[in-house]
Formats: C-alpha cells, sequence, structure tokens
C-alpha cells in the first residue's frame, strides 16, 4: 500500500504490452511517459502506484499479446478481490515447463487459490500471498515469478534455482 515503482527503459512494442492492458483493466495505476526508440524498438518509462485490484477474465485475442506475461497476471490476481479466468492458453503446457502446472503449484505454496484448467486457470483473489519456497522448474519466467511474489508477500520466497532467470534476464 502506498508504494510506487518507476522502471526505465521498458519495451512498449503493441504487440507486448497486453500485461499492461490487463493490468489495467484490474484497476492497476500504469503510466507511460517518455517514449522513445532503441534498437528500433518503442521504449517508455512505466510508473506505477499500487492500487486496490479486482479480477477480470483474460482469454481469446489477449493471450498472444501476453502468453509470456500470463504468470504475472495469475500472480497479481492473487491480489485482487474476485475471479481472475485465464482461458484459451493452453501453449502455456508446452513452455519451458507446463507453466499452467508450475505457476499453480507454486502459487499455492505461497498460500494462493489457483485452480488449473486443461487450457488456463482459475484464481481466486485473497488479497495477498504468505510467502514460502517455489522450485522454478529450470523455467525462467517461473524463476523471475517467485522473484516478485517474494517482493510483493508477507514473508518472502526463496526459488530453487533462480539462476534459470539468466536465460531471459542476466543479472535479474
Amino acid at each position: 500500500s502506498g508504494s510506487e515503482v518507476l522502471l526505465e527503459g521498458v519495451g512498449v512494442n503493441p504487440t507486448r504490452t497486453g500485461l499492461l492492458s490487463i493490468l489495467e483493466r484490474m484497476g492497476a495505476e500504469v503510466e507511460v511517459e517518455d517514449m522513445a526508440e532503441r534498437g528500433g524498438e518503442p521504449t517508455a518509462r512505466l510508473r506505477v502506484r499500487s492500487a486496490a485490484l479486482r479480477g477480470t477474465e483474460v482469454g481469446g485475442v489477449e493471450i498472444p499479446l501476453a502468453i509470456d506475461e500470463l504468470p504475472l497476471v495469475a500472480l497479481a490476481a492473487c491480489f485482487a478481490e474476485g475471479t481472475t479466468t485465464i482461458r484459451d492458453a493452453a501453449e502455456l503446457r508446452r513452455k519451458e515447463s507446463d507453466r499452467i502446472a508450475t505457476v499453480g503449484d507454486a502459487l499455492r505454496a505461497l498460500g494462493g487459490q489457483v485452480e488449473a484448467t486443461a487450457d488456463g486457470m482459475v484464481i481466486e483473489g485473497t488479497g495477498g500471498l504468505r510467502g514460502g519456497a517455489i522450485d522454478s522448474h529450470g523455467d525462467h519466467r517461473i524463476a523471475m515469478l517467485g522473484a516478485v511474489a517474494g517482493a510483493a508477500s508477507q514473508e518472502g520466497v526463496e526459488v530453487a534455482d533462480m539462476a534459470a532467470a539468466a536465460v531471459s534476464y542476466p543479472g535479474f
């Protein structure tokens, strides 16, 4: 509550900003500032302020625009009020790990209420996560999910095989 984060040089290519649209629909306060171009791609500074989140439905045409960020949608849904449903995302079962299963297992281990479905998951928002320990299963996105969950949880999160994050974000 009351926090603000400033992220510099964030890629904001419209084919990769599905997460921002979903979070804004959930009630997140995200300001896009100082648009620029780096290496032929649009970038911006993002100012994100704490806000009350509400559950939402995610599916259809949104999925390709947020496929790699859907674990973060599930994490945000744990902090929201109400139910968030992610559907049409069976592709998550064929990533570096079965991300539907690993995200569900990880969030449940931290105190979340997550039910896996064939093509997504249903998350009951509880207003937060307790914290605990998870295994990245060698999946860079799950490792980073654990780190972000640790910053937001009550007790922090220990991530087994955090080194997996280096695949997409060396030094994360």
